[in-house]
């Protein structure tokens, strides 16, 4: 692999050819999608890099210091061959990135093969093209953060510790001295804190940056501009707080912000520059000062980074990691912007060039990524699986008699079920509601008494024991659907549940693992809207299609009240992971076949989805699921067109067929949007009573609910994922 080095004694760079490194227990191996150059850290050392020796002893004092000290108790020639070796060797560049997962050590169970996650640490986060990462030094990326945002994980974190030691409150005034890289991000994470802020940089363009970024005023140090700006925010009182962000020899900052500072504000130094505290006017101000160590607690303590040791939280609630993630987070939901900061991508063979551009000024920039070559994140296809079902021995289906009913159990009597299922199922002829199961013992006597069931319990292995029970439905939290649904195909049930089948890769396999040891395939997801009688009508008006098809669905989903349970994510899965299956079986209905490829993009914020399907015949559908939307407009909107033919269904409400010679409209509106749940569940009694086929393949459903998961993976990626195995 390739790996950016230097060679401190002569200053030469290079991209050299390295070894890739072992991926050792307790830490993961990744490949690098995008890295970060630092423009302050790495710069200032790549510039000592160039200098005499003499610039380079005066540029370091610190190392000049354990010279003194080694030669003291060594010798000189000891110590001049320690020295001259250490100096003349490579030495790496680099601490933070954003890659995929190659493969994960031992003692690692919180990411897996595939998983983006953005990586730190100077000895860990190198520009090379592949890097062992140990566990408190990388965080997964959230879903809808593009890679080479998320690259930005390091810096991050160093700018919200920064933030951290400051202890802004909200109405607090802050300057920050140093409107690079990291003065960037302080003034977006103060600006979202609910800070005013005020910035000072000799460049203007900096100055014009970080105002478009939130601060309120930006200025030349030197000039009145900032001290104006201090004095008519703050009514002559002085900054709250003042960060230093700035590197170089001047102790101008340090003058500047004990000028600027109220009495007993805070100065807290997160850059490299001069400290040389004026006494009087610090003593007089008693200003606090406090510096900011890096990316936050656990940083340079080798239990934390190398050995994986976590702080409790209790007593450590930011730790490096924990900033990381934090950041992350963020980003991922728009509460601070890093795209303006991207001067310049380059490729990484071009490293070399780049940073020889950057310390001759030729490329000036704020941030500079390079982009990796080979099975990046643009070029590397990521893959669900959409995994075969295997029967195993094929398990028969009673038939009834046409006088016997089918009996059927609930789990989980929540507001979809009473809503949208059981009245259509409560006095159906040849339908009889057996038993509910809920977890707390009212929810269940209060739908038994509203629907008629014959009984009642919190036992759900008893009503899997029941032989009299024909079918079983699941309408429970979406984190418990897959291992219900295991447990009711084991027990010899015809199973009903609701969207979604599964949240995840593994919970998909877990179901089908019941399907072949049972042999028990009687397993219906809750799609109902190809059974809505609009939209059957409409596709056979439509007729049979010769060519790709295009199916475009814009779904305007609202924004969810508070309190609402699907905003528990880390739990429940994402809002697309529970209702995306609704549409992206629609379009697969309309399409007559199953995807092989799904491409996701998100708004900043991840409230807004853009999904496209790719079919084998090379149709395509387009999801927009949105939540921007206005309250009036229509929910669901379809079209599919193919042939010359156009289909359009408004809202399961009226539906229209063109073509170039007629036109077919819907005679009536209904009194209601029937988007089919009456029909589906007609189908599912049916094909228990009868012993028939259910009324969707099991292929397709499992086919249809690996898409779904694929969005989240698309998002991470930034890449179009392949689903594997897909017919």
């Amino acid at each position: 692999m390739k790996q950016v080095v230097q060679n401190y004694k002569s200053g030469e760079l290079a991209l050299l050819d390295v070894p890739v490194p072992g991926c050792k227990p307790g830490g993961v191996l990744v490949r690098t999608a995008y890295s970060l150059i630092s423009t302050g850290t790495e710069l200032m050392k790549v510039s000592e890099a160039g200098m005499s020796m003499l610039g380079k002893a005066r540029s370091r004092p610190d190392q000049v210091a354990k010279v003194v000290q080694s030669v003291a108790v060594n010798g000189v020639p000891a110590t001049y061959r320690k020295v001259m070796g250490k100096l003349d060797s490579w030495t790496p560049l680099g601490y933070s990135l954003c890659g995929v997962v190659e493969q994960v050590g031992a003692g690692i169970d919180d990411v897996k093969v595939g998983d983006l996650v953005a990586c730190a640490g100077n000895e860990h986060a190198l520009h090379a093209e592949l890097n062992w990462v140990p566990k408190n030094l990388y965080a997964p990326v959230p879903d809808g953060l593009a890679p080479q945002h998320a690259a930005f994980g390091t810096v991050g974190s160093i700018a919200l510790q920064g933030v951290r030691r400051g202890e802004s409150q909200l109405g607090d005034v802050a300057l920050v001295i140093g409107l690079g890289l990291i003065g960037q991000l302080v003034v977006q994470l103060l600006a979202a804190s609910g800070v005013r802020v005020v910035g000072a940089d000799p460049d203007p363009v900096r100055c014009e940056l970080a105002e478009r970024l939130g601060a309120a005023a930006c200025g030349d140090p030197g000039s009145p501009a900032v001290e104006q700006a201090v004095a008519e925010l703050t009514g002559g009182l002085g900054v709250d707080q003042v960060y230093l962000a700035a590197g170089g020899g001047s102790n101008q900052p340090v003058e500047l912000a004990a000028r600027l500072s109220r009495d007993r504000g805070r100065v807290i130094d997160i850059g490299k520059c001069r400290l040389d505290l004026p006494w009087n006017a610090y003593y007089e101000k008693e200003l606090d000062v406090r510096f900011s160590r890096s990316y936050g607690p656990g940083r340079y303590d080798p239990e934390y980074e190398l050995e994986g040791r976590d702080y409790p939280v209790g007593y450590v609630r930011w730790t490096e990691r924990r900033n990381l993630a934090c950041f992350l987070d963020l980003a991922a939901r728009g509460r601070l912007d890093v795209e303006p900061l991207v001067s310049h991508t380059a490729d990484f063979d071009d490293a070399v060039e780049t940073y020889r551009s950057l310390e001759g000024g030729g490329l000036k920039a704020v941030a500079v990524l390079f982009r990796y070559p080979g099975r990046t994140v643009e070029t590397w296809a990521p893959e669900v699986t959409v995994p075969s079902v295997r029967r195993g021995g094929s398990m028969s289906a009673p038939v009834r008699d046409a006088g016997t009913p089918v009996r059927l159990a609930f789990v989980g009597a929540g507001n979809y079920a009473t809503s949208m299922l059981l009245p259509h199922l409560a006095g159906r002829d040849g339908v009889e509601l057996s038993t509910v199961v809920t977890t707390t013992s009212l929810s269940a006597a209060n739908a038994q008494r509203k629907f008629g069931f014959a009984g009642a319990t919190t036992d759900l292995d008893a009503v899997l024991g029941d032989p009299s029970v024909d079918a079983v439905f699941v309408v429970t939290r979406h984190s418990s659907h897959a291992g219900l649904v295991g447990k009711a195909l084991l027990a010899g049930k015809a199973v009903f549940v609701e969207k979604p089948l599964a949240l995840t890769e593994d919970e998909l396999a877990g179901v089908l693992a019941a399907v072949e040891e049972s042999g028990n395939d009687r397993l219906q997801v809750g799609f109902n809207r190809r059974f809505a009688p609009l939209l059957r009508e409409a596709q056979e008006r439509f007729g049979p299609r010769t060519g790709p098809g295009h199916v475009r669905c814009l779904v305007n989903a609202g924004r969810l009240g508070h309190g609402s349970w699907y905003l528990q994510q880390d739990t429940e899965g994402s809002r697309f992971v529970g209702e995306g299956g609704h549409f992206i079986d629609t379009a697969s209905r309309l399409l007559g076949a199953d995807p092989v490829s799904v491409y996701a993009l998100t708004t900043p914020g991840g409230e807004d989805l853009q999904v496209v399907l790719r079919y084998p015949d090379g149709s395509t559908a387009t999801i927009s699921y949105v939540t921007t939307g206005p309250a009036g407009f229509p929910k669901e909107t379809l079209d599919l067109v193919a042939d010359g033919r156009a289909l359009r269904l408004d809202d399961f409400v009226r539906a229209s067929v063109y073509d170039g010679r007629k036109r077919w409209v819907s005679s009536r509106l209904p009194k209601a949007r029937d988007k089919g749940q009456s029909a589906q569940l007609a189908a599912f009694v049916r094909a228990v009573r009868t012993g028939g086929p259910m009324p969707v393949p099991l292929e397709s459903l499992v086919a249809t609910t690996a898409a779904t998961l694929a969005v989240r993976a698309g998002l991470a990626a930034g890449a179009p994922v392949t689903l594997a195995g897909a017919r």
